[in-house]
């Protein structure tokens, strides 16, 4: 059958040394399905389309933002008054609607956006080349297992995200569909039932012994591998377990089996927490500042964070299951400190986030429970337990990955500043632009990096983010941002604590629990906690082991019930409100960041809306609703 039109790019993304020839075509453009699987190029260049819709990530979201971590109650983005009608702006303001979604229709860019036609354009691709690779002419056989391999696995991934985006909105294509196919009998499938059919897919991969756990050469950066869809499985199957997403159902003993098995089966070929430290000359150097004490642990977890996976048999990394296929850009000047080269910080953690950062005894800041006393979290609910805390000097004795993850006032970092200091900052004053070290004041009032309401390069919260950023970079040490990391063992092990916690098997979800903190010299979770109580432990390591990787976005989603809503957790989102006395001491306060708050918090926000238009097909051709509540 001849295609319509070109719909696949052909390109040489993955096999960049093997397909750089343009695909011969007939004098009309037109090729048939035949003629492409009947050569061997155009065979690895249809996979190549496969690869076409993974996103990218990260700081790669539109106009440089981080998504999903700034439209949670992680972080505030400074955009959102800068720039309201990007996305985060769009999304604070509530300016969502099924026809016009700032997540589901802005164009994507880096791979990030148009979720729905761009992930369903990448399962077509994949069941297309499924149904093809059979009896497709390949050189080498050792290929045609592996190529399908990845084809199964990219559309497990691909469904995976539609999954965590929109819900049960889905239908299961195992075959591709002709243009000319009758729809009418389409139907939704439940949330467990693609989540099983994702499993499917990801036993194939499994189960294929020429497709590798681990990508051990460059020239296949970015080829998806067995490590991938074990972590794929462990993540899906805790989302169907969740109550958001199991319709009424306990599937939690199947996602702690599937998890503990998937755990194993990582651990059995190599993989395993980043636990030293490699580059002490930058990461524990005087100048690299990883809290008071510049913390080796705090060291440790940034230098993870900081560095792209390489692609060997042995390497440095062998927690990173799997990456993207580029670099975060010039973090410092897009998602860091915007004084430093006077553009935009970006992601500003809130408050609510540096809360969430135990003392180093393992005591809470605040009680888990019940965390804030009042609705917009201006009361804090303190920990009685926890006698280290001093909310007047509130960055002491903080959990190592605190001084790893976010800069906060009195804090320090050596750089390049492309500005002259004023005498509105003494705590920097006198000093001329130049690679210097600067404390990171952020009192209001203060010029540079203190809060303001509206700067794009300033706070809006008293906090910037640090975990992504390198200790030194700037215009004068150009260190992008590392790969980012879509799959890593620590979120595995999180995913097999909370599968183990919610199941009542209490000692294992400890024990995973205890490894996460150990990497980073945290003292082990309290004997003889409830499952309740370890339950809510679990999900709080979560919060901070994860921060600012775009978990939490959906994990308060799917921990939440189909009629709840996000009124708890992304609707106030408050931020130090830090004075500078006159003797050079600092009162500590807090504040909203916006009066009246974030308006994304409502039961519609659980999910995405499949797109107006999308969805107004479905119900003229199946005659079924297929449209997320709300929307």
């Amino acid at each position: 059958m001849k295609l319509r039109q070109l719909i696949f790019l052909l390109l040489g993304v993955v096999y960049s040394s093997s397909c750089n020839k343009a695909l011969d075509m007939a004098p009309d453009g037109k090729l048939s399905i035949d003629e492409v699987f009947e050569d061997d190029a155009k065979v690895r260049a249809f996979l190549n389309s496969c690869y076409n819709n993974m996103p990218s990530k990260g700081t790669l979201y539109f106009f440089w933002s981080r998504g999903p971590v700034v439209w949670s109650d992680e972080a505030w983005d400074t955009d959102a008054e800068a720039e309201s009608g990007l996305m985060a702006g769009r999304m604070y303001n509530g300016a969502a609607s099924a026809g016009s979604h700032p997540i589901a229709n802005v164009s994507a860019e880096n791979g990030n956006g148009d979720y729905w036609a761009r992930y369903w354009n990448g399962i077509y691709n994949c069941s297309v080349f499924i149904s093809h690779i059979d009896n497709a002419t390949v050189i080498d056989e050792q290929n045609r297992p592996r190529w399908k391999a990845e084809a199964h696995l990219l559309r497990a991934y691909y469904y995976s995200e539609l999954l965590k985006w929109f819900g049960a909105a889905l239908p299961i294509i195992r075959e591709p569909y002709q243009f000319d196919a009758d729809f009418s009998g389409l139907t939704k499938a439940s949330f467990y039932e693609v989540v099983k059919f994702i499993e499917e897919d990801c036993n194939v991969a499994l189960a294929t012994e020429e497709l590798p756990y681990r990508i051990t050469s460059g020239a296949e950066a970015g080829r998806v591998n067995k490590a991938m869809a074990e972590a794929l499985k462990s993540k899906m199957m805790l989302f169907a377990a969740s109550p958001l997403f199991n319709g009424g159902q306990d599937h939690w003993e199947e996602a702690y089996e599937l998890n503990k098995t998937a755990l194993a089966n990582l651990r059995a070929q190599g993989f395993e927490l980043y636990n030293q430290v490699n580059f002490p000359q930058t990461y524990q150097s005087e100048t690299s500042f990883f809290g008071p004490d510049n913390n080796e642990k705090a060291a440790l977890y940034n230098e993870y964070f900081t560095n792209t996976m390489a692609y060997s048999n042995n390497p440095v990394d062998k927690e990173t299951l799997y990456q993207s296929r580029q670099g975060q850009g010039n973090i410092w000047n897009i998602d860091g400190i915007g004084a430093q080269d006077g553009y935009k910080s970006g992601t500003c953690p809130s408050q609510e986030m540096v809360d969430a950062y135990e003392t180093i005894d393992g005591q809470p800041i605040l009680d888990l429970e019940n965390p804030y006393l009042d609705e917009k979290h201006l009361e804090p609910n303190y920990n009685p337990s926890n006698t280290v805390y001093d909310p007047q000097n509130p960055y002491e004795n903080r959990d190592p990955r605190f001084y790893a993850s976010i800069y906060y006032n009195g804090s320090k970092r050596k750089a390049l500043w492309n500005f002259t200091e004023s005498s509105e900052s003494p705590e920097n004053y006198p000093a001329s632009n130049g690679n210097r070290t600067r404390v990171i004041a952020t009192y209001i009032g203060e010029p540079r990096t203190g809060i303001h309401e509206s700067n794009r390069f300033a706070t809006r919260t008293g906090y910037f983010e640090r975990k992504f950023l390198h200790p030194t970079s700037g215009n004068d040490n150009p260190v992008s941002g590392a790969n980012w990391k879509l799959f890593r063992l620590g979120e595995v092990i999180l995913n097999f604590a909370e599968a183990a916690a919610e199941t009542g098997h209490l000692d294992e979800a400890k024990a995973a629990v205890d490894e996460i903190r150990n990497r980073v010299g945290m003292p082990p979770l309290p004997e003889g906690l409830t499952q309740e109580q370890l339950i809510t432990r679990v999900r709080h390591e979560r919060r901070v082991e994860l921060a600012f990787e775009e978990n939490r976005y959906f994990d308060v989603r799917r921990w939440s019930s189909p009629e709840g809503d996000l009124t708890q957790t992304d609707r106030w989102i408050t931020a130090a409100a830090i004075t500078r006395n006159t003797d050079g001491t600092y009162t500590y306060g807090r504040r909203s960041v916006r009066a009246e708050g974030r308006l994304c918090y409502t039961n519609k926000f659980l999910l995405v809306p499949i797109p107006l238009a999308e969805a107004n097909r479905l119900l003229a051709i199946t005659g079924a609703n297929w449209q997320n509540p709300g929307w």
